[in-house]
């Protein structure tokens, strides 16, 4: 199966020299919690967990994005710099804005709230070395940057997760004196950081100072995005990094990062990485979130053609996104800022909506959009939850439910967290934490689940209710 990264998807394999993938170590997975068997060992575990209401997950993952600086305009001539024999990087940049305007902005993320798209929004703290968004922004007034970071925080943060995508997607920082380091190559662009090995602690070191950035701006954050290869050369570290740095500067209990895109039949669901203390008060793991698609809207610098009918065509019958929900798999589509934008043309934006429209109006009763936050926790709920039935149907807890009863053991809560159990005869499933049971409703149709609601079906029934942490019981 292939692992991409996201600069192998948007440009020709000679633009990036990377190293294989497959030939770099992973982050371990870490601990796994025990699934129980029925009595006898044999069949099925006593629970299925499934999609949260029995919907496919929908994302849209944004990269080389920023308040106000048009990253294609300005990271061309550094790339070029670093990379000089590449013609990929010798376009007319000079003739392109430098300016991704608020206004366009605000209409992005007012028709994605409109219509109920949610996703990742990266935001480069210091956008290709031309000024610090926590500090000023030269080219711009202080006024204009304060109202384009307000406009992150309203229009944009109720909907998307905010990433830092590195400091500068461009240039590595010498930490200690806030400069890019003086050698200009491409073993000093963020894209192939590092070129040595790091140690966790100082990979954690630099992606902290991208999210003090990002946190000094006042906007919520519980992930990063990498820029292009920044990091296969140290995964495993990486990973752990991730973790600690986040922890560290946002105090968030599951971060998570954007780094893959899955091809082919690969899955798109996320992988939990370096998981332990699931039996501890403070359980830890990190959340690799994929993408499934290539960018087809416009690329990272905003001048290719745009094939939005590669995402999904006008009646939604065909295209990658399609081919995703088909196998009840995370949909998550990938672009770039300025590939949206097409140096004011629009074009990828006008693409994505006609995408966004289609699976909506054919999908709407089987997908839902979520945030990559929630993408991560709803598969650490899923993945790292303990499943158990005790012998004769005791439930392990403890509580005294008996006649089916289920145990489950969550080390992150989860809200919509979904499920088929089995059915004992025709009563009422029951979910009981310390012993009070939640309200449940039957609803008549899958359509119609949502947190607090149970389905009947004829192989058993769907409970769809908020997870806590700790123990939840369940009666059928």
């Amino acid at each position: 199966m292939s692992r991409l990264s996201r600069r192998q998807v948007v440009q020709s394999a000679a633009a990036v020299a990377l190293a294989p993938l497959s030939a770099l170590a992973q982050a371990p997975p870490g601990e796994r919690p025990r699934r129980d068997l029925p009595a006898g060992g044999q069949g099925q575990t006593p629970a299925t967990v499934l999609n949260p209401r029995m919907r496919v997950p929908l994302s849209f993952f944004i990269d080389d994005s920023t308040c106000l600086v048009n990253m294609g305009h300005f990271c061309m001539p550094q790339f070029a710099e670093a990379w000089p024999n590449r013609d990929i990087y010798k376009k007319p940049w000079k003739t392109w804005p430098r300016e991704v305007p608020d206004a366009f902005l605000r209409e992005f993320g007012t028709w994605c709230s409109e219509h109920g798209v949610k996703g990742k929004w990266s935001l480069v703290p210091f956008p290709c070395c031309v000024g610090w968004l926590d500090r000023e922004l030269p080219g711009w007034s202080r006024r204009e940057l304060l109202d384009s970071l307000k406009l992150v925080r309203e229009v944009m943060v109720p909907n998307w997760d905010i990433h830092p995508e590195m400091i500068t997607h461009t240039r590595v920082i010498d930490l200690k004196t806030g400069k890019p380091l003086a050698e200009i190559s491409n073993q000093t662009m963020e894209n192939s950081y590092p070129s040595a090995k790091k140690s966790v602690d100082e990979l954690a070191a630099y992606l902290a100072c991208a999210l003090q950035a990002i946190k000094n701006c006042d906007i919520p954050c519980e992930g990063v995005t990498t820029p292009g290869g920044f990091g296969n050369a140290v995964k495993a570290e990486f990973s752990l990094a991730v973790h600690q740095a986040v922890r560290a500067v946002y105090g968030a209990e599951l971060p998570h990062y954007f780094k893959y895109v899955a091809d082919g039949k690969e899955t798109t669901h996320p992988r939990l990485e370096h998981v332990s203390g699931l039996d501890t008060a403070d359980p830890r793991a990190v959340a690799s979130a994929w993408a499934g698609t290539g960018d087809w809207f416009g690329s990272w610098d905003g001048d290719a053609e745009v094939h939005g009918e590669k995402y999904c065509n006008a009646d939604a019958s065909a295209g990658r996104m399609v081919e995703l929900i088909e196998r009840d798999e995370p949909a998550v589509m990938l672009c770039h800022w300025p590939g949206l934008f097409n140096q004011g043309a629009k074009t990828g934006f006008k693409a994505f909506q006609q995408v966004a429209t289609a699976l909506n109006q054919k999908y709407r009763d089987r997908t839902q959009w979520m945030t990559c936050r929630e993408l991560a926790r709803y598969a650490a709920a899923r993945e790292l939850t303990k499943i158990e039935m005790s012998p004769g149907g005791q439930a392990a807890s403890g509580t005294g439910a008996k006649g089916g009863a289920i145990t489950l053991t969550a080390p992150f809560a989860c809200p919509q967290f979904t499920l088929r159990i089995p059915a004992a005869g025709p009563g009422e499933p029951k979910v009981l934490r310390d012993n009070k049971p939640l309200p449940l409703r039957e609803v008549r149709a899958p359509r119609d689940l949502q947190s607090g609601t149970w389905l009947r079906q004829d192989n058993g029934m769907v409970v769809c209710f908020d997870l806590a942490k700790g123990p939840t019981v369940i009666q059928a």
